[in-house]
This record gives C-alpha cells, sequence and structure tokens, in this order.
C-alpha cells in the first residue's frame, strides 16, 4: 500500500487514518512546490494532480474521504466504521456533514485569499464563507456538548476527518468562542497515533525547502 502525500494537505486524513489502523504503509512525498503534483508521472495516478492518492494492489483511489472509508471497510474488524444500521447512518450523517457544511466554505476561503490569482479573488465571498462555515460549526459546537466524539463511544474515522478540517478552520482563527470545538480537536490529537498538525506539517516542508 502507497500512500502518495504532501504534509499539510489533506493527506493529513489518511495517514491518520493509516495510523489508527496500525497498517503498514510506503510513504511517498510529491512536492507541491516543486510542482511534482503536475508531473506526468504523478498525473498518471491522479488526473486531477491533487493530493492525496492511494494505490493498494490495483486499486488507485484520490479524494481523502474517500480514502478514509476504504480503509475503514478493508479493516472492519478495527472498529473505526460503525456497523449498526442506525451508527452509521449517524456517521455517514457526520462525514458528509463536514465535507459540504465545513470543507466547503474552507476551500472558498483559501481561493479567494491565495489559490487563485489576485484579479480573480472575490473579497465578498471570503466574509460569506466565513459566515457560512461559522453558522454550521455552531451546530457542532452543541452536538458535542457532553460528548467525546460524533458517534458512539469510541473515535471512528468521522472524528479524524472532522478533526483535521478543524484544524484548518482553526488557522485561520474560524473557532473563536467555540470551546466545544477547541477542546475536541485538541484532545483528538493527542492520540498516541495522531499526525502532525498543520501547522506543524507545513513548517516541516518548509524547512525541508
Amino acid at each position: 500500500m502507497k500512500l502518495y502525500e504532501f504534509a499539510p494537505t489533506r493527506s493529513i486524513r489518511v495517514r491518520w487514518m493509516l495510523q489508527e489502523l496500525d497498517v503498514p504503509f510506503e510513504a511517498v512525498t510529491v512536492d507541491m512546490l516543486r510542482g511534482e503534483h503536475k508531473s506526468p508521472w504523478f498525473l498518471a495516478i491522479n488526473p486531477a494532480g491533487k493530493l492525496p492518492a492511494l494505490i493498494d494492489g490495483d486499486l488507485v483511489l484520490s479524494e481523502s474521504m474517500a480514502i478514509v472509508l476504504y480503509l475503514g471497510e478493508k479493516y472492519p474488524e478495527k472498529g473505526l466504521i460503525p456497523t449498526d444500521p442506525a451508527e452509521r447512518a449517524r456517521f455517514n450523517s457526520w462525514v458528509m456533514f463536514t465535507a459540504t457544511e465545513l470543507e466547503q466554505p474552507l476551500w472558498r476561503i483559501a481561493r479567494n485569499t491565495s489559490l487563485y490569482p489576485e484579479n480573480k479573488r472575490q473579497e465578498s465571498d471570503v466574509a460569506l464563507a466565513r459566515e457560512d462555515f461559522r453558522e454550521m460549526a455552531a451546530v457542532l459546537e452543541r452536538h458535542l456538548t457532553s460528548r467525546d466524539f460524533l458517534v458512539g463511544e469510541t473515535a471512528t474515522a468521522a472524528d479524524f476527518v472532522l478533526a483535521y478540517t478543524l484544524d484548518w478552520a482553526n488557522e485561520i482563527g474560524l473557532l473563536e468562542g467555540l470551546p466545544n470545538l477547541h477542546a475536541y480537536m485538541s484532545a483528538m490529537y493527542q492520540s498516541p497515533r495522531a499526525p502532525m498538525r498543520i501547522a506543524a506539517a507545513l513548517r516541516s516542508v518548509m524547512d525541508k525547502g
């Protein structure tokens, strides 16, 4: 099994899942700062030129959440995806909530502050995206009152996906006044198998550069 990754990206989610599963894998760094994600050899793996990507035998997967879910399904004995239908439905709901209600505003902010050329950035959408994120984060803040995990009594793959997303939001000051989310995120990253947080991952890349 090979994980193609670049430290500060959503590769963190997949690395976290692999480390929690305690399964062996080969890590292959694709240096985005040097444009390796657009090189022919990587585009042959993921034509979208995005990270992460996972190769497991003949299977090639991209999209971090799809990879996380695949790994949970492959190792059901690890219990990182609920098997009870009702619990699984709640699990799926929170994974989708993270992808649609939390991650999408973060991408809008990133695109309009750093990814798009300056002449294509829309400052007004940054403000709207911040409002959208905060509104949905408040839903999650209430859900995590007196709860340690999104679903059930132990951590699941949904928690790893969410904790990374919250760390991303925290990097741009969107978790202010949300103590439950802060406490949850910090507790998740205290796992002995948790990966580096985004800031540390970014420093590791810059130090190598």
